[in-house]
Order: C-alpha cells, then structure tokens, then sequence
C-alpha cells in the first residue's frame, strides 16, 4: 500500500456470521474498520446480517457490502472468478482453507486445530495467519509454513460503565449444546451448591448469550436444571442489556475449557472476561486456553482448576476488601491492551505490510 493509500477492496468471509459470537464480533470490527478507507464486502447471502451485527453489536457497520456467499458454494470456478476482483480477502477458518485468487489472503484462526489440510498451491496463495491469543498459536497445526501473528480480539472499552453494584454474578457465552462450550450447566451445579451457605444470602446467578434455533432445547434444559434457585436467564439479549447487566454485577463467572483437554474445546481468548473486567467486575475464570493471558491470579482477578477452588475464589471475590479494590483498579488498567485503537493498529501494520 502507497503513502496515498490506495483504496482496497477488501472481501470478509466467515462461515459463522449467523451465529454472531466472540468470532463474529472480531471479524466484523475489522470490517467496520476498513470500510472507513477501503470497500469492504462480508460474504454471506442474508442481507440482514449487517443490522443484526449493529444490534448485537453496536458496530457501524453500514457502509459494509454484502455480497453473495461463494464460498458456501462447491462450485470451483465461480470462487476463483470472484475472488480474483479482490486486493485482499480476510478468511476465518472452521480448519479448513478456501481456495481464492486474490492478489492477496490473510488466513484467520480462533480455533487451534491441530491438523489444517492445505496443499502447496493453497499455502502460496496466503501472506499471513492471525490468530486471536497466544494459547492459539501454540496449539496450532506447526506443519503450517506462513507466518503467524496474534491479534487479541478488540473490545470498545468506552461503551463499558461502572455503577451501583449488586449482590450478582454473572456468566456470558453462546449458549451451545456442542460439548456444553461454555460449561453453563457447571456453574449452575456450582451455585446451586453454594446457595446452601449463609454467605451466598441475596447472591443470584445471571446467565447470558445467544443462542441459534438448534440450541433452544438445551436452554430449556438448563432452566430446568436451575428451577427453584437464584438462577435467571437473558438469552440473546442486545449489547447494551449486556453492558448494563456487566455494569451492576460483582462477579464474572468464566467456566469455558474445564474438563476439557482437546485444545480446540477451550476458551481460545475470551473476549466477555475483557468486557466484564472493564465494567468493574472482579472475574473468576478457569485457568485454561487464553484466560490466563487476561487474568493474573490475585492481580486482576482469580483463576481456578477444580470446583472446590471457584467456589473459595467467588467468596474471596464477594468481600468488600482493600485487596478486592486493587484488583478492580488493575482490571481496569489491564484490558486497554485489548481496545479497538490497539486492535486497528495491528490490523493497519498488518494490511500495509501484506499489501506492500
């Protein structure tokens, strides 16, 4: 890319927008980002997807294109055609790697497979990897000859606000019945039993995220399972019920990864412990995938490997202490390196050095 810098045109694909997740939202900050300077289309064949993004969101995505899906297609020579209009496409991966003939690729992992098939032609076509966390990057496919880079997944940290906090804790994750990814029925079982002690007195439990048609059975499942306790449920709620739910919690409760040992069923980052440490929230997440890279045991927050340590976590976390106060006061300072500014930059290098 020149001083001037020419205007791109830039296609985004990822095979999951309709989930709209912590994916989704990276990918989409990305497009709201460059549609600024460049033309930059998403790939998907529902038009709506861009008010969805804004709702779900509150990104301004409104001058992004969408464009037929061509890479939902099998059809070979139509995504080599189409992808041949395209200074650059932005892919991210469910470990596979489409086939394009953009004049350049930037291929995007939040999932470290540990086997990505890609044939010499394929490796040729891409310039770069991202991945969204170091714990990405260790545990992916080491075969793979293309320079890899880690981006942390972007949060705009000015949309987040501290209030009157209430006795709550809180848990957010797509709620997925695949393996259970966010692991909400283990901390309804936790709670459940810390319910029994006194000091849990006024304390309840939110549980919030999206969830696709396919998933709605296990939700129902999961209210049944939390039936008569402190339990509530907000189920594809909007971003600002989210932040306003972030901004009156004392807790956040992260379980993603426990019991799990296939990398690719961890919590790769966790972008919702970032959003809920920048509303004051004191987190008590699993020491596993990328939640160490944001959480600093008695630092900014409390990490646990077994029930028995989440619950004395959470009852360390519930006090109205001095060291309870630095921890909040350091959160906050922690998850700046996790902006959208910092995400921009590295994006910008990043282009200016694909698109020399």
């Amino acid at each position: 890319m020149d001083k001037k810098k020419k205007k791109l045109k830039i296609g985004i694909y990822n095979p999951y927008f309709d989930s709209l997740g912590g994916g989704e939202r990276y990918v989409l900050t990305l497009a709201e980002h460059w549609s600024k300077t460049h033309d930059v289309s998403i790939f998907w064949d529902d038009k709506t997807i861009i008010k969805k993004a804004i709702d779900r969101f509150g990104l301004d995505v409104r001058t992004v294109q969408v464009v037929p899906n061509i890479f939902g297609s099998r059809r070979l020579v139509r995504k080599l055609i189409e992808s041949s209009f395209y200074d650059l496409i932005f892919f991210l991966s469910d470990g596979s790697v489409p086939t394009t003939l953009a004049r350049h690729n930037i291929l995007h992992f939040q999932v470290p497979f540990s086997h990505v098939p890609m044939t010499p032609w394929k490796a040729a076509r891409y310039q770069s990897i991202v991945v969204n966390s170091a714990f990405t990057k260790n545990n992916l496919d080491k075969s793979i000859a293309i320079p890899v880079s880690v981006i942390y997944p972007p949060v705009g940290l000015d949309g987040f606000e501290t209030k009157a906090k209430t006795k709550t804790i809180v848990s957010v994750g797509r709620f997925n019945a695949l393996y259970s990814a966010k692991k909400q029925d283990v901390l309804i079982k936790a709670f459940k039993e810390m319910q029994k002690d006194k000091e849990m007195a006024g304390w309840k439990l939110i549980l919030a995220g999206g969830c696709l048609p396919t998933d709605i059975a296990y939700v129902e499942s999961l209210k049944q399972m939390a039936k008569g306790h402190d339990i509530e449920f907000l189920v594809n709620c909007s971003y600002e019920e989210l932040k306003k739910l972030y901004s009156h919690a004392s807790i956040y409760w992260h379980a993603a990864g426990f019991g799990e040992t296939d990398p690719k069923n961890m919590e790769h980052f966790g972008i919702t412990t970032v959003e809920a440490m920048a509303s004051g929230c004191i987190p008590v997440v699993y020491n596993g995938g990328g939640q160490p890279e944001i959480v600093t045991h008695k630092k900014t927050g409390y990490v646990w490997n077994t029930i028995k340590e989440l619950k004395r976590a959470t009852y360390e976390a519930m006090k109205p202490t001095s060291a309870n106060k630095k921890i909040i006061e350091e959160a906050k300072k922690e998850v700046l390196r996790f902006s959208k500014e910092t995400f921009n930059k590295q994006y910008d290098l990043l282009l200016q050095s694909v698109c020399k």
